[in-house]
């Protein structure tokens, strides 16, 4: 069975222009997620899809594949489908390029839960740790029922409380490691615009809802830590340096 794992890359960031390619301790970051993608799937099976000539030509000199992709995608997802007609495989795993903490076991155990269950999406979830507050938009949250099915993924606390006397949920947040089938990308892609409540919510996981496919959560790494604006970089150099 052929895994290709997929990292997404835009240069274009309105909080972080040219995001891919910050320097973290002295290496590019979409080559720290592309080394963690390397080490759970081998280096034949990893490409980095981008739309910019900057990014692929690090990517390439560091003996890693890439893939141009259209620079208009709303989504992640819309360019892993892009890819998906270009390069046959059994299994498609999404990784994010800014998280290059990932855990390579999270990538092998979402990929093979894929095997598992052919007819479902795949995607990590995670509890929120006890300084991440649930009414952070920031934050999609994740409601599954007793099989770990997706119920829903909101940016809003789910689920909610009426009563303070109902106690505290234990809030599950995602991760946003994914794992698709052909099919399951082609449904999505040529649906050719976002579900509504993708598009309110922002969250395009959403859509295979819309679709009718169903999609099941399966607990990783609590916490990669993501680089989301230029303050994040020391914060995760340092991660990186002590998970060596």
């Amino acid at each position: 069975m052929k895994i290709l794992g997929i990292i997404p890359a835009r240069y274009k960031s309105s909080r972080f222009p040219g995001k891919p390619l910050v320097m973290l301790n002295g290496k590019p970051m979409i080559l720290h997620v592309a080394e963690k993608a390397a080490e759970a799937l081998g280096v034949e099976n990893v490409v980095v899809a981008t739309d910019d000539d900057r990014i692929a030509d690090v990517v390439k000199q560091a003996g890693y594949q890439t893939v141009m992709t259209s620079d208009t995608h709303p989504t992640g997802t819309d360019r892993l489908w892009e890819v998906a007609q270009k390069i046959p495989a059994q299994v498609y795993v999404n990784l994010q390029g800014d998280e290059p903490l990932v855990n390579p076991q999270d990538i092998i155990k979402v990929a093979n839960l894929k095997a598992e269950y052919p007819s479902y999406v795949i995607n990590g979830m995670s509890e929120l740790a006890p300084h991440e507050d649930p009414a952070n938009i920031n934050i999609p949250k994740v409601l599954v029922n007793s099989r770990n099915d997706l119920v829903y993924m909101s940016r809003l606390p789910i689920p909610g409380i009426k009563s303070a006397s109902s106690g505290t949920p234990v809030y599950l947040k995602q991760v946003c490691i994914y794992a698709f089938s052909y099919a399951d990308l082609k449904a999505y892609g040529e649906m050719g615009k976002k579900a509504e409540f993708e598009a309110f919510e922002d969250i395009e996981i959403l859509r295979f809802l819309e679709l009718g496919i169903p999609v099941k959560m399966v607990h990783t790494q609590a916490n990669t830590l993501a680089v989301d604006v230029p303050e994040d970089v020391e914060r995760v150099e340092q991660a990186i340096k002590q998970s060596l």
